[in-house]
């Protein structure tokens, strides 16, 4: 039984949502939280802009707003700041405590999780995600941070709250009419990058490789992507042929969706110093879809082999072919690379014992570097890619 519609107050956020900020359903949710915000904060976000602003009310409610519209409703259990008092949440939703359990007992709907650390709850169409302290500790009382309800499922699409983020949202670096000044937020995410606060999609066109390749014509559109450490939103950097740049912040599954052409070779569009650096670099070889991947570094082979972990997980190993692989695939090919995939799959990795458990370099010190060189190698040749050129 859906007890949230009767037995929370829910409802006055839920018929908020995607309303102008003037419309009834807001003025009475405004009213629930205690009349006028004791702060309001304004920003631009993204390329091409939107007007974002948040409402915080003294209750520990607040309001996110876009471009006018009511995008996301927070209640804050632990004040925000500015604020000097948390929302009782409990009495909001009729909960005995704030566990995930006696919350999903109120509410009555059906819960998931958006990723690892994110549940939420289903409310018609809307969605109620509950952030607990460090992604964790919902099963004890006390560790829960916020509710955020919004039209925008938790994993699957970019949370309207995110346009706040402190980390990522300012490295967009605007010039006169506010317009995205593409060079200096170039060399902004760069930053960013190289300190840790966004990680760099190897799948897709280094931000070093963005400018000379969108200079050169050769293709319809470039694309950079960067992940936020901080709120998991992926920016999406891209220059068009033709046409105005835009920064599209969205979720890790919208950013996957975006399309993606094969790269011209480096000696089309780059200096002497990129054309070099593509010659020592790792190469794409050959590859059996779904099962494995040859890659070339320095005259070294390398198997990037899938197994299974479990029933809900799989994984990759990276082994180097010894001489007797290397005699072995120089004979049959294709077919003995098959085999021993198999071989690596049928003994994972993963095992204690595993012949391949010391050769996995996927487990080493480097597996950060090699994975992410794997990746940009095969980046033109995997079923993502293929997805994306339809």
């Amino acid at each position: 039984m859906q007890t949230w519609r009767t037995g929370t107050r829910l409802p006055l956020a839920v018929d908020a949502l995607a309303r102008d900020a003037s419309d009834p359903a807001v003025e009475r949710l405004r009213t629930a939280f205690g009349g006028d915000p004791v702060a309001v904060e304004e920003r631009l976000v993204g390329e091409p802009p939107r007007r974002a602003r948040r409402l915080r009310f003294a209750s520990g409610g607040e309001l996110l707003l876009q471009d006018g519209v009511v995008a996301a409703v927070t209640f804050h259990v632990v004040p925000a700041p500015g604020v000097s008092r948390g929302l009782d949440v409990t009495a909001w939703l009729g909960a005995t405590d704030d566990t995930l359990d006696a919350l999903h007992a109120a509410v009555g709907t059906r819960r998931g999780f958006g990723g690892l650390g994110t549940p939420y709850f289903v409310l018609d169409e809307a969605y109620a995600r509950c952030d607990y302290q460090d992604r964790r500790g919902w099963k004890e009382p006390g560790n829960l941070r916020a509710i955020v309800v919004s039209l925008e499922q938790p994993g699957r699409d970019s949370q309207p709250d995110a346009d706040f983020c402190t980390v990522c949202v300012d490295l967009l670096v605007r010039g006169p009419g506010d317009v995205m000044d593409v060079d200096a937020t170039v060399a902004a995410l760069a930053t960013a990058v190289a300190d840790g606060r966004l990680r760099a999609d190897p799948s897709r066109v280094p931000l070093a490789d963005l400018l000379p390749l969108a200079a050169s014509g050769l293709v319809d559109r470039v694309e950079a992507q960067q992940t936020c450490a901080t709120c998991g939103t992926v920016l999406c950097l891209t220059l068009p042929r033709g046409a105005d740049p835009t920064l599209v912040r969205t979720s890790l599954d919208g950013a996957r969706r975006r399309p993606m052409e094969p790269l011209p070779p480096v000696e089309a569009w780059g200096d002497a110093d990129r054309i070099a650096a593509a010659r020592d670099a790792m190469r794409y070889v050959d590859h059996e879809p779904g099962a494995w991947f040859l890659v070339e570094e320095r005259g070294a082979l390398f198997l990037d082999a899938r197994y299974v972990v479990s029933t809900m997980a799989d994984d990759s190993a990276l082994v180097r072919l010894d001489e007797d692989e290397l005699a072995a695939y120089r004979d049959e090919g294709h077919d003995y690379l098959s085999t021993l995939a198999r071989r690596i799959h049928d003994r994972g990795p993963h095992r204690e014992g595993s012949e391949f458990r010391d050769r996995d370099l996927y487990r080493g010190p480097e597996a950060r570097r090699l994975r992410d060189e794997v990746s940009a190698a095969i980046r033109d040749h995997t079923w993502i890619a293929s997805q994306r050129r339809r």
